[in-house]
């Protein structure tokens, strides 16, 4: 036990208090050892370590966790930050070639580390380091007097960061490194909430922006996803008016929500469940892939023109596709899109053609109460404006008919019984003539039809 406890790294220790002199940067400080790095390295979520605290950590302890934010590894390479050691360089010699009396207000400050960030992103094609550097400094930024944040803004690191960002979409051949860099300044942008009227909604809502964030969402990794989807988000929320992309933009932004949305199934399916890591990937995913549907729902429920172009993009099949293995939550949000696009005639059309529609609508409609009454708006609006013979055979088959019967079978009145009752007013003769049609209701169809 004794030899355990020797061989443990030490706990990092609590910054400073407020009122003591701080002697370097907190930026440039190990997180294990709290000590001014020398030669320091970046692991596969982002933080810089001092080279030989964190290969000890990793490959001498076999830690297989990051010890700054607890995550667990599974690729242990180390990167090393060329960047930042620069940065560490620089504020030691200028550190020493003042004199030992000045003051601690001479130390590199906040200004200092974000304008060399800025001026080293605009001056390299090697821009993603030095992104991932800012990005984990605005993360660590607090309340302080002089706080990275504000000193970004005045330095018009959102002009800087956006004109990233957009390359992809000019450049659609882009670089690895290029697209790198857009995940990472996206990365950064996303921790500044914005609202309708600031410089960041103005930059992003631009449609080579849009188109870049749509990219992202389509190859991007999975931390590039989600501040893609973020910032999509957080810009659909403001209001904004999806009709002023052309065709080709909006169709392509819904191929790329779609196409993630689709990519959930393979994840979820090749998710190894008995391990750490894959639980805390299978979450990560799940999340993703509800923001997802979130972001469709805001963008068709904003035009009708909107939700012609993600029937159009092939909406209407890839949300019967992802239906059946959908939880509660999940299954109630694509039912809700599926009613969007149910309220238009092509995807009424879309919906009565797919060999799966309506039986597995029907299915999902047990799941709760919410989803019958979703699912029988759905079939509602086929049933009164696309009323096709193959149409209402398949409903017949699927165990449609059967599930409508059931629900007039039930207790009070409600708006998903009084549409139940009009359906079966208009289509009930016809089921009527099915041999496989319940002997009991065959009365009750004569009553409700007088």
């Amino acid at each position: 036990m004794e030899d355990i406890h020797q061989n443990l790294l030490p706990p990092p220790q609590p910054p400073p208090p407020s009122n003591t002199v701080v002697d370097f940067p907190p930026y440039f400080r190990c997180p294990i050892s709290m000590e001014l790095m020398q030669d320091p390295v970046t692991i596969s979520t982002g933080v810089s370590f001092e080279r030989a605290n964190i290969e000890k950590w990793f490959f001498t302890y076999n830690k297989k966790t990051c010890p700054a934010t607890m995550q667990t590894i599974v690729n242990f390479d180390i990167t090393p930050n060329y960047t930042l050691k620069r940065l560490i360089l620089s504020w030691k010699t200028k550190e020493s070639s003042s004199s030992s009396s000045s003051s601690p207000s001479s130390s590199m400050k906040y200004d200092d580390v974000v304008a060399d960030l800025l001026k080293n992103i605009e001056s390299t094609p090697f821009k993603a380091s030095s992104l991932k550097k800012l990005r984990l400094l605005m993360a660590m930024d607090d309340v302080a007097a002089v706080g990275a944040k504000p000193v970004f803004v005045r330095a018009n690191g959102f002009d800087v960061l956006v004109g990233i960002i957009t390359q992809v979409a000019i450049c659609e051949s882009a670089d690895f490194a290029n697209f790198e860099a857009c995940e990472e300044a996206l990365g950064v942008l996303s921790q500044f909430p914005f609202s309708k009227t600031e410089k960041p909604f103005e930059l992003l809502s631009r449609p080579e922006a849009i188109k870049s964030m749509a990219i992202v969402l389509q190859r991007g990794s999975m931390e590039g996803r989600f501040y893609a989807m973020e910032m999509l988000q957080q810009i659909s929320k403001k209001e904004y008016d999806w009709n002023s992309l052309t065709k080709h933009h909006i169709i392509d932004l819904f191929k790329s929500i779609l196409e993630l949305a689709s990519d959930e199934i393979i994840k979820k399916a090749s998710t190894i469940k008995t391990t750490n890591f894959s639980i805390i990937t299978q979450c990560r995913y799940g999340t993703l892939f509800s923001s997802a549907l979130e972001l469709l729902i805001e963008i068709m429920e904003s035009s009708k023109k909107s939700r012609l172009l993600s029937i159009e993009a092939g909406a209407v099949c890839v949300m019967i596709d992802l239906l059946p293995d959908s939880n509660r939550s999940k299954c109630e949000k694509i039912l809700h899109i599926l009613k969007l696009l149910s309220e238009c005639a092509e995807g009424r059309s879309a919906m009565g053609e797919h060999i799966m529609g309506i039986a597995t609508v029907t299915k999902k409609m047990s799941i709760s109460n919410t989803a019958t009454k979703i699912g029988m708006k759905i079939l509602w609006l086929i049933c009164n404006y696309h009323p096709s013979e193959r149409v209402l055979e398949e409903m017949m088959g699927c165990g449609t008919v059967k599930k409508l019967l059931g629900i007039l079978n039930g207790d009070g009145r409600s708006s998903t019984k009084e549409k139940a009752m009009k359906i079966m007013k208009l289509h009930g003769s016809f089921w009527r003539r099915f041999p496989c049609f319940p002997y009991e209701f065959r009365d009750y169809l004569k009553l409700i039809n007088q």
